[in-house]
């Protein structure tokens, strides 16, 4: 699985696609919370209600990219008959695109619904860092 993998142009092009596909997760969570937050719920509460409501987008997404990438790298993995019709080096190339682009989702799949969301929680959690303006509220707040 591992053994025929060689880090190509493509290859790199899965990192960066893999890469925007966390910045857009961690986006759309940001947006469902701000929502919440407009309604008038407090930040505990919006956090809690902007991470559910905002994972089946990113599972969504992400499950269907790495379906993608599954599909790319068995047409054109090492062991295909396509090799002849596009030579060894495309197939190559985009087996690598897929191979990145699958462990880049998954990577970003866990960090994104689980990391961050700790993160989020845990940073709300300190006194300074609980002001509405900081999550996209209302800039003046009553005191």
């Amino acid at each position: 699985f591992m053994k025929s993998f060689t880090m190509t142009l493509p290859g790199i092009a899965g990192i960066i696609l893999s890469i925007g596909m966390g910045v857009d997760a961690n986006i759309i969570t940001d947006t469902r919370i701000k929502e919440e937050i407009y309604a008038g719920k407090t930040i505990d509460a919006a956090i809690k209600a902007g991470d559910a409501n905002s994972f089946w987008a990113i599972f969504d997404g992400n499950i269907t990219t790495i379906l993608v990438a599954v599909i790319l790298m068995l047409v054109f993995g090492p062991t295909n008959i396509l090799s002849g019709i596009f030579g060894a080096s495309t197939t190559g190339s985009i087996y690598s695109f897929g191979y990145t682009l699958l462990i880049g989702n998954i990577g970003n799949f866990i960090f994104g619904i689980f990391t961050s969301r700790v993160m989020t929680r845990s940073l709300s959690a300190f006194k300074p860092l609980r002001k509405k303006w900081l999550y996209g509220g209302a800039v003046h707040e009553a005191v």
